[in-house]
């Protein structure tokens, strides 16, 4: 069973997807949170995972918490997306920014990556490979899908006061938008972040990790091909370095997942990040 769980934070309302699980040493149910979904008055349908999007109790739950403030979100969410797939992949990067300001304004940098650059790019990747856009046309889209992140890279600050960080990618793994979009969020939130975001020998990361010693490594995988490529990285690091670990990226929601000796941050938004990374020893 699953339910939306509301908390308050000062004047604000901030939901949880939970669900009852039974613990039969003591004989009792105990609520597990499923994902964390953000501000009340900002949270849509899109933001509940695929196995709970159509529970009528979640969505009647959902609606009730600012009906008019989620129909808006919904709104502009909805033509956001659809202007940012033309744009992109008719490669028009000052349209593309102008999307992004528009959407910013109503919203915040965050929400631009979580709902609207990562699903449009999900569904450039899902038309390229059911033949539906060229290979030439995704090339296009996601070179000016890099470029609008650098430039919203360029416009937002940080203080470096907090822990570094080294984003990677394992090798073998030639995508890495999802590097970029974190770099530029985490930088915001005042990290200091070391984005080898295109695929290098296992051996560079490490030369580098001995060098630069980051706090935390963040590793992003976009196809299923590099899973296993990811975890032989892993283990090479764990082998030399005693260092957390945190592994993401689309391929990590498949189900042929393997055993990674790193903790997995799976489906969740930009925002809880930060969250994850305190914790983080």
């Amino acid at each position: 069973m699953v339910y939306i769980r509301a908390k308050k934070v000062k004047s604000d309302q901030y939901l949880y997807l939970v669900r009852s699980v039974w613990d039969s040493k003591k004989s009792t149910s105990k609520q597990e949170i499923v994902k964390y979904l953000g501000k009340a008055s900002e949270v849509v349908k899109d933001d509940i995972p695929l196995d709970y999007r159509k529970d009528p109790k979640v969505l009647s739950v959902l609606a009730s918490f600012n009906p008019k403030d989620i129909k808006k979100r919904e709104d502009a969410s909805k033509k956001s997306k659809k202007q940012l797939y033309k744009k992109l992949t008719d490669g028009n990067i000052q349209d593309s920014i102008k999307i992004y300001e528009e959407y910013e304004k109503l919203f915040n940098t965050a929400d631009f990556f979580d709902k609207i650059l990562k699903p449009v790019m999900y569904q450039v990747g899902e038309d390229w490979a059911s033949n539906k856009i060229s290979v030439a046309t995704e090339h296009v889209a996601s070179n000016i899908a890099l470029t609008l992140v650098k430039i919203i890279m360029d416009r937002v600050k940080g203080s470096e006061n907090k822990k570094k960080i080294l984003i990677c990618v394992p090798l073998g793994e030639e995508h890495h938008l999802g590097c970029d979009v974190l770099e530029t969020y985490l930088t915001i939130k005042g990290y200091k972040v070391y984005n080898i975001g295109t695929s290098i020998p296992t051996e560079s990361i490490l030369t580098f990790i001995e060098n630069d010693k980051p706090n935390l490594v963040l590793i992003s995988i976009t196809l299923e091909d590099n899973l296993l490529a990811a975890q032989r990285l892993i283990k090479k690091i764990k082998g030399e370095f005693e260092i957390p670990i945190l592994v993401g990226g689309r391929a990590v929601q498949s189900e042929k997942i393997p055993k990674f000796d790193a903790q997995v941050v799976s489906d969740i938004n930009l925002e809880e990040i930060p969250k994850i990374i305190r914790k983080v020893k």
